[in-house]
């Protein structure tokens, strides 16, 4: 198990999908490991939302296009439900499901994954939702998020907080501290708690700290979410360096 993970136990995932195969493809994947138990598959967003509700996972990992409700309405009941607070969702996603995935980000989803990486790469990011960090998929998180921003300053889009909470994020972003703002710029990289600690010579608890600092200031409720912010905002642009 990874050192990160800071619950016993193995890491407990509900599969959503609405295509038998793929389901049965993840569990054995998921299984096959010793540190992670499917508890649960659900085959519609509604049916995602109730098994979730049900055994109470730790990950969902959800699709985006799903019958009765999609994997973007199903991951915004799952975050505003405060019995399920400590369910993260890992949305599924293939190349074109780019304008989905952004609104599941701003849903509050706690990262995506391409639905073909390899099956450590699946197991590592279940462990790392898990522990409390982001994961964006390096393969397509510039494209969604440069495309989608630009389109942002135009038009609302689904699973948006609106003109008042652009402007609430932002307020918030002006009052961090400027070690926040260094943290924001390593969260938004995609670096673990770890990861930031080693860079910026902190420990992981001061690091959590700071992180949910930030998130309280902006009025946002997990990393992912800090990522989208820190693009918006212009403080990281997709293909270059923060």
């Amino acid at each position: 198990m990874s050192a990160a993970d800071e619950r016993p136990g193995p890491v407990r995932v509900v599969v959503a999908d609405d295509q038998a195969t793929i389901r049965l493809g993840l569990r054995m994947i998921l299984d096959n490991e010793p540190d992670v138990t499917v508890v649960g598959e659900a085959g519609d967003g509604e049916a995602a939302v109730a098994v979730a509700r049900d055994v109470r996972p730790d990950v969902v990992l959800m699709d985006v296009r799903m019958p009765r409700l999609d994997g973007i309405a199903a991951t915004a009941r799952l975050a505003a439900d405060p019995d399920l607070a400590g369910v993260r969702t890992l949305v599924l996603t293939t190349f074109d499901d780019d304008e989905y995935v952004y609104g599941a980000l701003r849903a509050g989803a706690a990262g995506f994954l391409l639905k073909d990486a390899d099956p450590q790469t699946l197991v590592d990011a279940v462990h790392r939702v898990r522990a409390g960090d982001s994961l964006l998929d390096p393969a397509v998180t510039g494209r969604i998020i440069s495309t989608y921003v630009e389109l942002a300053r135009h038009a609302p889009l689904a699973g948006t907080a609106g003109t008042e909470g652009r402007e609430g994020a932002a307020a918030g972003l002006a009052a961090a501290t400027p070690r926040e703002r260094e943290v924001l710029l390593a969260v938004a990289r995609g670096l673990s708690n770890r990861e930031i600690g080693a860079e910026l010579r902190l420990t992981e608890a001061t690091v959590k700290s700071h992180v949910r600092s930030l998130l309280t200031k902006v009025g946002l409720t997990n990393r992912v979410q800090l990522v989208v912010l820190a693009y918006e905002a212009g403080l990281v642009r997709p293909g270059a360096a923060p």
